[in-house]
């Protein structure tokens, strides 16, 4: 049965509005909807085809995915050959080369169409009365693959030009790429899969558009960018490569918006540089600049040379890879106990600078690398990023060097390390006692959420620490005034001052004390549940795994960081040092279930309370077993609304959580 023409043309208009919509998109990078907005017409789009199969076409929008896999590539002979470029690597060779074109042409000055040369691969898009027909890659230059049914997956690849008097046969030429957030996404989907990663961005593109499946190249976040023409029918074009970009753009291509046209070397080189400034914001990644004779006549006066253009000349940035030897894995503890392996590197030149160390991340990262010592490895230094080692060059591998794995004790302080559950760094155990962490320990400790010592801020510690004064947060309480008023900006009231916050901080809470102490993993709400739960700070001291984990929200990875905690001596020593100083608080008593009314309910407090703070609500809450949270979902039992509430209370109204004013809160709390 033939379609309504209703139909037709409601297919028509729904195709024109998503081939808009892409161009808005990929093109000019200014999107007019939302991206619900465009599902919503795209959905309807592919529901009409459903319905009318007849109707669809090979250029609908609804047809980049689903061909079947090849079994291999067929070849595709380029009319006119995809050729390379020379490279100039210095400013005088830039120079040189505006000479001699200058000097074959016989002109004062040269205009050059300057733009980013980009890191993927190079691609032939062939459009035949503005539809995509064929896509190649460039393949030695004269023959390429084949890669129509992949390149038909690419969203910012229009399946049919936009406006009118394109050619009726239109090359294009430009480069595949993914960008930086891409490649991120790509390889974290490549871990969660727990496949191999990918070395970069380049590779990434590469292997996604060779894939045999055009199902996985749609699953690969491509990108594309035009850069210039191959084969042109039946229409004469501008006579300038500038206006020529400006025209694949207005037929739907999308172009490099980073492109110039500069004059002379000067010009050249003065692009070169601000680009150079501006690589590592780019969203993609770049390798240097292309110079291009602008006008098309000069072009075909200078001709080729070998496999190259005389009109076209590459400007590499300084390599952001290179190779070098791994001369030794050397630790280093951070400030809040991480261990991170460092490369100790012969010496290479990368990224514009010399490099002699580099960072391996941790264990999973030398594992994943098989990084041993003594191998040839890539190193990869982009702007300011900390210099990373990214491969090995197992061919060069000599012998069988041994396995490298992160030390069982602290390089530091001595203390055992350990690795928790489902993380990926190796911590020091000895947080209360390692040198390394000393500083963030002690600004930990005297936060206000935990000890709360006004007065001992960040640059005092500093101070303290650099000056010998302190060496653990219990030598905190041996500060005497004297001491304090010689220290920088500090006079004698600021120091009487402090000796007051300290002592004034040794009546406090048991859970604020266990917060304090800086346990990995044990946050405020954890550090209540410890305290409700067990009572004394000797009872969660003795507690093992599994004891600890009977304690509601406690899993295996919190019980392991408890344990490994105050299984260390040196912790166990400056926990007892503090006690011995005075701190202290009260009592708690045991509550059965029965006096835990809220336990297993989780509670979520908005806007201003009359009656308490916000902090005091939580601690109200969790006294009586209760889980206070932060963010509202489908799992919170109830919603206190104070004065001006934000967001929360609209979420908890639409997802029919039961909302309670401050009334009903206090007499849930048992206080009215």
């Amino acid at each position: 049965m033939a379609a309504p023409t209703k139909i037709k043309k409601r297919i028509e208009a729904l195709r024109e509005q998503i081939n808009y919509h892409n161009y808005r998109y990929y093109v000019l990078d200014d999107p007019e909807i939302p991206d619900a907005e465009f599902d919503r017409i795209m959905r309807e789009l592919q529901d009409l085809e459903q319905d009318y199969p007849d109707l669809i076409t090979t250029d609908s929008p609804t047809q980049r995915i689903g061909a079947e896999p090849l079994k291999k590539f067929s070849e595709v002979k380029h009319e006119i050959p995809m050729l390379s470029l020379a490279n100039a690597f210095s400013d005088s060779e830039v120079e040189d080369f505006d000479r001699r074109a200058r000097e074959r042409l016989d002109v004062k000055s040269i205009e050059y169409a300057a733009e980013p040369k980009l890191d993927g691969l190079a691609i032939s898009l062939m459009y035949e009365d503005g539809i995509l027909v064929r896509g190649a890659t460039r393949g030695d230059g004269w023959t390429g693959e084949d890669v129509t049914q992949n390149v038909r997956t690419i969203d910012a690849i229009p399946l049919r030009l936009r406006g009118k008097g394109y050619p009726k046969i239109l090359e294009v030429r430009g480069e595949v790429i993914i960008t930086k957030a891409g490649f991120e996404q790509l390889n974290d989907m490549q871990r969660e899969r727990n496949t191999k990663l990918f070395a970069n961005p380049r590779n990434a593109a590469a292997g996604s558009l060779r894939q045999l499946d055009p199902r996985v190249t749609a699953s690969r976040p491509l990108s594309f960018f035009g850069y210039g023409l191959g084969k042109v029918t039946n229409v004469k074009l501008p006579g300038r490569h500038s206006k020529i970009m400006a025209l694949l753009q207005e037929w739907g291509i999308p172009v490099n918006t980073e492109a110039h046209v500069v004059k002379g070397a000067e010009g050249c080189l003065d692009y070169y540089h601000q680009m150079q400034a501006k690589r590592n914001s780019l969203a993609y990644d770049i390798d240097g600049i292309v110079y291009k004779v602008d006008r098309f006549d000069w072009q075909e006066q200078l001709g080729f040379v070998a496999r190259a253009p005389r009109w076209a000349l590459a400007h590499k940035f300084p390599a952001q890879e290179e190779m070098t030897l791994l001369q030794a894995i050397d630790v280093q503890v951070g400030r809040t106990g991480a261990l991170t392996p460092v490369a100790r590197l012969e010496p290479v030149h990368v990224g514009g600078v010399t490099v002699s160390n580099a960072t391996l991340h941790n264990q999973d990262e030398i594992d994943r690398l098989d990084a041993r010592v003594g191998d040839t490895v890539i190193v990869r230094r982009a702007g300011d990023v900390i210099p990373q080692v990214v491969g090995v060059v197992m061919s060069r591998r000599k012998g069988r060097p041994r396995r490298y794995r992160l030390p069982d004790t602290c390089p530091v302080c001595g203390t055992h390390t350990v690795r928790l559950p489902g993380e990926a760094v190796t911590y020091c155990a000895g947080g209360l006692y390692c040198p390394a962490q000393r500083k963030q320990a002690i600004k930990h400790f005297a936060s206000r959420r935990a000890m709360d010592i006004e007065g001992l801020g960040d640059k005092l510690v500093d101070q303290l620490v650099d000056a010998g004064l302190i060496e653990t947060v219990a030598d905190v309480y041996a500060l005497e005034a004297k001491q304090l008023a010689g220290l920088e900006r500090m006079g004698e009231k600021s120091a009487t001052k402090l000796i007051r916050a300290i002592e004034k901080s040794k009546h406090t809470a048991l859970a604020r004390f266990l917060y304090a102490l800086g346990i990995h993993n044990v946050g405020e709400t954890t550090a209540q549940s410890l305290a409700n739960y067990f009572g004394t700070l000797e009872n969660i001291m003795k507690a093992d795994e599994d004891d600890l984990m009977t304690v509601p929200d406690i899993g295996p990875v919190v019980a392991k960081s408890i344990t490994s905690f105050f299984s260390q001596k040196h912790n166990r020593e400056v926990v007892s040092k503090l006690l011995q100083a005075g701190i202290a608080w009260p009592k708690i008593k045991v509550k059965a279930d029965a006096e835990l009314p809220l336990k297993g309910r989780t509670i979520v407090v908005t806007g201003t309370l009359a009656s308490m703070t916000r902090d005091e609500a939580k601690a109200a809450v969790q006294m009586l077993g209760g889980k206070a949270s932060g963010s509202v979902s489908s799992k919170t039992d109830y919603v206190v609304v104070g004065e001006n509430p934000g967001s929360k209370a609209d979420k908890a109204e639409s997802l029919g959580v039961e909302i309670l004013d401050e009334g009903s809160f206090l007499k849930l709390l048992g206080k009215k």
